[in-house]
């Protein structure tokens, strides 16, 4: 049975690597994201530091794939898919999509309380779409601070410092669609029909 976790757990580290490679990111991208240092995350990548649980759950999250992905846990036969909730300071991330690369989906609820502190815009690779279900988003993009309300989207380059967080009395729930590469969400609207004249 140890063998079994040596062999696994040995196995992390190159998969690692070939996230981060296939999805272009550098190490110091990765750290900025994280939090690990990028002496850390070298180490973990050459096998040389054993991976944990605090250093797999933002890299998993950072990857937008599963803990079971990342140390390749055989598969249960059960055909349901079991979504895990990740809560950080008052946010709640529940990832919709688990394969890796491309478009990750994810849901988000921010509570009304929660303990985000002062707005802080961070940057990274990628471009993001929100689309707001409940609730009331802020949303700092750049110089702009704005209020979605549900049924609004915004879509943004990632490279642009941003941040989010709930408005008023209640929490904010809304869907986000993220690209590392740059994908863009395209939405497919009807053309507005003409009336006779």
């Amino acid at each position: 049975m140890d063998n079994d976790l040596d062999q696994a757990l040995g196995a992390v580290g190159p998969r690692l690597r070939a996230l981060r490679k296939q999805r272009e990111t550098t190490l110091a991208d990765l750290s900025a994201v994280t939090g690990i240092s990028v002496s850390t995350l070298s180490r973990l990548e050459s096998g040389t530091r054993r991976p944990t649980l605090e250093l797999l759950l933002p890299l998993a999250r950072a990857h937008g794939v599963t803990l079971d992905e990342l140390v390749d846990a055989p598969p249960t036969g059960d055909p349901r898919i079991h979504l895990r909730p990740v809560t950080h300071h008052g946010m709640t991330m529940l990832p919709l999509t688990r394969r890796a690369g491309g478009i990750q989906a994810y849901k988000l609820v921010i509570e009304a309380d929660s303990s985000q502190g002062a707005p802080d815009p961070k940057t990274h690779e990628g471009y993001e779409w929100l689309y707001v279900l409940n609730g009331r988003l802020r949303l700092i993009l750049g110089e702009q601070d704005m209020v979605l309300s549900a049924g609004e989207a915004a879509e943004f380059d990632t490279r642009v410092p941003h941040w989010f967080g709930a408005v008023g009395a209640e929490a904010v729930e809304f869907l986000s669609l993220f690209g590392r590469q740059g994908e863009r969400a395209h939405l497919r609207a009807r053309p507005a029909s003409r009336k006779p004249g």
